[in-house]
């Protein structure tokens, strides 16, 4: 088949009379509402989780993996789920996900303890590593070169308005109906998912598309990924120095190392070393990194700052936060026209830099600071991160060749999972530290006694999330205000330390911007499905 019969069957042609499969905007459509399930669940199932520790008596360290067993499972089969796309088809991929993802969650809704929700909680995370890059392959498949930037921009926006009413949805949920809701929610979403795939989607294979597995190169890559993720999740817990966090984290060096080599000699690669050689690739990639770690990391400490120190619910935290989601709604499509005009130099640069200034901005945030204050920065964090979550995708699904759209798209999320997770946890023992240093002044200069030994480390932990400690029964209000302002001021202090460090390397990933271009692969050859 021509280059010209892809052309004409793709985003510039009508679908066949009397037939919408394959339309290039019902596309954009139904693969917005998978990727909403997925985004939603990022930020929902947070706010549950206090509530599913009480009602299912969970220890500390078994909520934890509420989240890391997730987030670990879509980390570690992100890059596979997305040859899996490329060698099977991406709408057979994405509607496995979809139909699989809401099965785990109606799973996790009847589950009746907490070993169980854990077990499909990670499930979950594999079917959700199964929808993204399919998602992003269907778009590539859909859309002509000239016109991908605009679907990733409303695809963007999708993602933007799925995070921002989670933290809302979720709380109205738990606090009116119960912690199942939360995951049962899925259900009819994914049911729609399904439906509207089954009508609407078309593969578009690449001719070129492997005829065969890297089992080798899967089992190096996940293990090696499984090893980063977890050793950066427990390091803050275990200590950076400690040798099981080295072990782990020089353990997924080593096999990366060793995933590289085996990538050069093998028949059919899993990921072939020479889609790096694109340097706009290579340069989105590592641009998604560091957006991810001064964005996911910093914004990390927001809602404890206003859930602890300016005492909002969740709910109000949530639409406390909807300056900088809504600007997220709203500037990715409008990122995605930039683009399309300019290419995706400009508006990434121009992005970061006013996330740089927004994370400036905010580390100048302390405990009396008023909802206009934040909503400034908030406003302009959510400006200037949506042409580049727009861009970078653009950039390195763009720059790929259509018969590796899949594994690109992994590794645009693999890129974004790693560079969150790095952040969160970098930047969190940089604040843990500094909350250390500054607690005991803080401590002193209100006027409050000593804290007993046995009593500092608990203390010190609390404040880290901003928490005051319970006083003892019959002591004075002004000893309880003071003991919640030494802790909220050395929080805030801390919090600062981590947006100032967020602003420099959101600057270096501006820098990093400027080695970005536009796609200009072609599509090549294609079989439609």
């Amino acid at each position: 088949m021509s280059q010209s019969v892809v052309e004409k069957t793709e985003a510039d042609s009508p679908p066949t009379r009397g037939s919408l499969k394959g339309h290039p905007w019902l596309t954009l459509l139904t693969v917005a509402v998978g990727v909403m399930m997925v985004a939603l669940d990022g930020t929902i199932v947070a706010i549950a989780n206090p509530v599913i520790q009480e009602k299912l008596h969970a220890a500390p360290s078994e909520i934890q993996w509420v989240t890391s067993g997730y987030l670990l499972a879509l980390a570690v089969f992100l890059i596979t789920a997305g040859k899996i796309g490329d060698r099977f088809g991406h709408r057979t991929t994405f509607l496995v996900g979809a139909v699989g993802f809401a099965a785990t969650s109606t799973a996790i809704g009847f589950a009746g303890d907490i070993r169980t929700v854990i077990v499909f909680r990670v499930l979950q995370g594999l079917f959700g590593a199964l929808l993204q890059p399919a998602a992003l392959g269907l778009l590539r498949g859909a859309f002509p070169a000239e016109r991908l930037n605009m679907a990733i921009g409303i695809w963007g926006g999708v993602i933007g308005a799925s995070t921002a009413a989670g933290p809302i949805v979720g709380g109205l949920l738990v606090e009116h109906v119960n912690w199942e809701s939360v995951f049962f929610i899925n259900i009819p979403v994914g049911l729609l998912a399904l439906g509207l795939g089954l009508w609407i989607l078309r593969d578009v294979r690449a001719e070129k598309a492997a005829k065969s597995f890297d089992v080798p190169g899967i089992l190096l890559l996940s293990v090696a990924m499984f090893a980063l993720v977890f050793g950066i999740i427990k390091a803050p817990e275990w200590g950076w120095g400690e040798p099981r966090t080295l072990l782990l984290l020089g353990g997924a060096v080593l096999l990366m190392v060793l995933f590289a080599l085996w990538q050069a000699r093998a028949e059919e690669p899993l990921v072939p070393l020479g889609l790096f050689r694109s340097v706009p690739l290579s340069a989105g990639t590592l641009l998604m990194v560091l957006m991810a770690f001064a964005f996911f990391g910093a914004i990390f400490f927001v809602t404890f700052y206003l859930q602890n120190v300016h005492g909002m619910t969740p709910v109000q935290a949530g639409v406390h936060l909807l300056p900088m989601t809504g600007m997220m709604i709203v500037g990715s499509p409008l990122a995605g026209i930039a683009i399309g005009r300019f290419g995706p130099r400009l508006p990434i640069v121009t992005g970061m830099v006013i996330t740089t200034v927004a994370m400036f901005g905010m580390s100048t945030l302390d405990t009396g600071s008023g909802t206009g204050v934040m909503s400034l920065w908030f406003v302009l964090m959510g400006l200037g991160i949506s042409p580049v979550m727009v861009g970078a995708t653009e950039v390195i699904v763009g720059n790929a060749p259509l018969e590796l759209s899949g594994v690109a798209g992994g590794l645009q999320q693999a890129a974004m999972q790693v560079g969150g997770s790095l952040g969160t946890a970098v930047l969190g023992a940089l604040m843990a530290a500094k909350v250390g240093d500054v607690l005991p002044g803080e401590w002193a200069k209100a006027g409050l006694p000593p804290v007993p030994a046995d009593q500092a480390e608990g203390l010190e932990q609390a404040a880290q999330l901003g928490i005051a400690p319970p006083a003892p029964a019959g002591t004075p209000q002004q000893a309880v205000d003071a003991m919640a302002g030494a802790v909220h001021h050395s929080f805030v202090s801390g919090m600062s330390l981590a947006f100032a460090v967020a602003s420099v390397v959101a600057f270096v990933a501006a820098l990093l911007g400027l080695l970005t271009r536009r796609g200009t692969t072609d599509a090549g050859p294609a079989v439609h499905i």
